[in-house]
């Protein structure tokens, strides 16, 4: 397995470049096809009963304004793409709105690259702080989370793998496949976990799945945590990893809005980047 095209959300956040940066840098190893792909369809606040003019002449007016962001957005994915060496590219626009939009385009990729939308971020109108949420949940691909602060040139050499056993972890995993192989080191994290799930030697099952792929993994176990999502961005900054793979709402999303979850804490607050899959 290999990637053969990643998609890169283009918006207007502050960690476009950096998004894009790391994407392009994905694309060059893997000798894949980068799109990088804006909306500029109706935003959700249109359609939620405010108070907004509905005649075509001001819907025309509001189109020609997004559609002129979203020139300038792909013209800085043009211009970021084109300095780091990626020759197959495309910039492709959409007048979807920007979840159902995104989702559709990472049906025709191996992988979506988005920006993390942290709380505090959430005022700027042109950012939707639940968007990573939602495209996690309902692209069908895998999703490569970028950190809102910071730069990340490359990744994949220090992997942290969270592993509980879940289907989701399990497509998680599968869908890392093409970092794990080149990463220098890879680290198996369990934190807590039943011999029921996980098996009498908690890890060594999905070790050998991994050592098959010719992926070499250190298993690593520590206790159950009250808050598995802050235990694992700790166990992340303790072991210099550059990666961390995860599975995303093993349990329902209603139970982690209501009771937390790992999947929420890392949304809102992962310092590293965050491969997830549902």
């Amino acid at each position: 397995m290999s990637y053969r095209t990643i998609v890169v959300h283009v918006d207007q956040a502050a960690n476009l470049e950096t998004r894009i940066a790391l994407a392009a840098a994905l694309a060059l190893r893997e000798d894949a096809h980068l799109v990088g792909a804006a909306m500029s369809g109706m935003p959700r606040t249109m359609l939620a009963g405010r108070p907004y003019e509905g005649s075509g002449l001001y819907m025309a007016d509001y189109l020609q304004v997004a559609q002129e962001r979203v020139e300038r957005d792909l013209g800085r994915f043009e211009d970021i793409a084109a300095r780091l060496g990626v020759s197959s590219r495309e910039a492709r626009r959409s007048n979807d709105e920007e979840y159902s939009g995104l989702c559709l385009q990472a049906r025709y990729a191996d992988l979506v690259v988005m920006g993390q939308v942290r709380p505090a971020d959430g005022g700027d109108g042109n950012l939707l702080p639940d968007l990573p949420d939602y495209v996690v949940l309902n692209c069908g691909r895998p999703v490569l989370l970028v950190p809102a602060a910071g730069r990340f040139v490359s990744i994949g050499k220090r992997v942290l793998v969270a592993w509980n056993g879940s289907v989701e972890a399990a497509k998680a995993i599968t869908a890392a496949l093409p970092l794990l192989r080149g990463a220098e080191r890879v680290t198996l994290a369990i934190l807590g976990g039943s011999a029921s799930i996980l098996g009498e030697e908690p890890g060594a099952d999905i070790a050998l799945y991994l050592a098959r792929h010719g992926v070499r993994v250190e298993v690593l176990r520590r206790p159950e945590a009250a808050d598995p999502g802050a235990a694992l961005i700790a166990l992340s900054q303790e072991l210099e990893a550059d990666l961390l793979v995860m599975g995303a709402y093993g349990h329902s999303r209603l139970r982690e809005m209501m009771l937390g979850g790992a999947t929420r804490t890392i949304l809102a607050s992962a310092p590293l980047p965050v491969l997830m899959a549902h």
